[in-house]
């Protein structure tokens, strides 16, 4: 698999507090990569450099062979990078149809008829478009979720980044937010996911990045990872000494 997204050499401080810290890595086409850290490790910091809502220091951001690092968010955006918020930004007074043409238009790009057919079928994969004419304000904490994982795919990402998506979320929930995610990747969409719901996170990627203090600390396969004493002790807390 050729590599989809490069980080070269991330550095981003705010004062003396180091967000990115000479971060490296590469996302493949076609894998889910999960993030794990603890609070304050850089996590949403690294998502905001990545979409153009931060500029990083020093380092090189490489999307599919061009390099990023000066681009806009929003031509980032239209070349093919989206994400989620951890806390769901919908258009409240607007519908949740309405929501998804938003984003197809928007950063899809689409108009007219082809706006509205994929902003059905994000709907349809999403799980959401029963729910296309109700207004995005009423929705449940789960639905919200859907509809901000909605939002990022009406864009037509070939990168799609998850910041803590399941949070909140009933253990049901959880379970039927994972399938929708699964679907998504199922049908070729790039994905990185940050999530304190580690098994919600395991079920879903092929491959752990842990981070701390903004530097990459550990990354490999999930079971190598979480079995890792350095990880044990500073994203679960675990003496690796007991």
């Amino acid at each position: 698999m050729s590599a989809l997204l490069s980080i070269n050499g991330l550095q981003k401080s705010f004062g003396a507090v180091k967000v990115a810290d000479d971060s490296s890595f590469e996302i493949a086409q076609g894998e889910a990569v999960g993030i794990l850290g603890p609070n304050g490790a850089g996590k949403t910091s690294l998502f905001n450099l990545i979409t153009g809502a931060l500029s990083p220091d020093a380092g090189r951001i490489i999307f599919q062979g061009a390099d990023i690092t000066a681009t806009s968010a929003a031509k980032r955006c239209k070349i093919g990078i989206a994400r989620s918020f951890q806390v769901p930004q919908p258009f409240g007074g607007m519908t949740v149809y309405e929501n998804a043409l938003v984003g197809a238009m928007q950063g899809a790009g689409l108009s007219g008829r082809d706006a509205e057919n994929h902003a059905l079928q994000v709907l349809a994969d999403t799980g959401l478009l029963p729910k296309a004419n109700q207004r995005a304000g009423t929705l449940t904490l789960l639905d919200r979720k859907r509809l901000e994982l909605a939002r990022a795919l009406s864009a037509q990402p070939k990168l799609l980044l998850l910041d803590e998506i399941a949070g909140g979320l009933t253990e049901a929930e959880c379970t039927a937010l994972i399938d929708t995610i699964k679907a998504v990747h199922a049908k070729g969409t790039t994905i990185i996911w940050i999530e304190h719901v580690v098994h919600a996170l395991l079920a879903v990627v092929n491959r752990l990045i842990v981070i701390d203090f903004g530097k990459k600390i550990a990354e490999g396969a999930p079971k190598e990872i979480m079995d890792s004493p350095e990880v044990k002790e500073i994203y679960l807390g675990v003496d690796p000494d007991v």
